[in-house]
């Protein structure tokens, strides 16, 4: 198992949906107690599930160059990172080649977010590039080229108004200037890459028999040059006895 011990946050808060606030650019990209594990694991699933955790359409690869960059700079600025020679050396010693034909799967190997690259189309953001290797009950496959709404399809809390209001967050945000919100959701099994499709019956998910608190740190970003949304999310799994406040089992 690969779990956390704490979270940046309080993730039994209630905040109203979409519950976005303001992010310090220093805080886009964390490292955690957990960075060597799921680094791990990302290896093994851009490695042996390439085709199920990357994802992207020519029409973004100029974005994706852009995120590329975006994270090395981020990274360079953290402790334990180091490059030379085209090669980034991270924390747990292990070393990413930097490559420029491949910018979702270097970023997807040297940081634990995932990231989902969003362009304007018609009315919508669209989600044209991904790395996506700890997803959480949807399937990145099944959600290439879609929309916002259909991105979002079966959540039952996402209704029109809320698919409104992330739109206009989405239209709004500036270059510079991040935003955050976080999820929260018991689950039985402590597991980073749970994929699943829309028609998948979902298992009940019942608080007080699930042992593992799983949370996501979602940020929403623009790109200065292409303009595309940056949306990631870092991944936070704690068993119960780890979290404050929640109820025993």
């Amino acid at each position: 198992m690969i779990l956390q011990k704490r979270l940046p946050y309080d993730p039994l808060s209630p905040r109203p949906l979409p519950g976005i606030a303001p992010l310090d650019v220093a805080d886009w990209i964390r490292i955690d107690e957990a960075y060597a594990g799921q680094m791990k694991e990302r290896e093994r699933l851009i490695a042996e599930k390439r085709d199920a955790v990357i994802a992207l359409d020519e029409s973004a690869r100029a974005a994706a160059e852009e995120l590329l960059d975006t994270v090395l700079a981020a990274v360079l600025e953290k402790p334990g990172f180091a490059q030379e020679a085209g090669v980034v050396m991270r924390p747990d010693g292990g070393a990413v080649k930097i490559d420029r034909a491949d910018p979702l799967g270097t970023v997807g190997r040297l940081v634990q977010e995932d990231f989902c690259l969003l362009d304007k189309r018609g009315d919508e953001h669209v989600l044209v590039g991904a790395v996506l290797c700890f997803p959480a009950s949807w399937s990145l496959e099944e959600k290439f080229m879609r929309p916002l709404v259909g991105i979002h399809i079966p959540v039952l809390s996402y209704d029109e108004n809320i698919a409104k209001r992330v739109q206009r967050l989405f239209d709004g945000v500036q270059a510079g200037r991040p935003l955050w919100r976080f999820n929260a959701l018991w689950y039985a099994d402590p597991g980073l890459h749970q994929p699943r499709r829309e028609n998948d019956r979902r298992e009940e998910r019942h608080e007080t028999r699930a042992d593992f608190l799983r949370s996501e740190l979602q940020t929403v970003r623009r790109l200065p040059v292409t303009g595309a949304v940056v949306f990631s999310i870092h991944t936070y799994v704690l068993a119960r006895a780890d979290v404050e406040g929640a109820a025993p089992e």
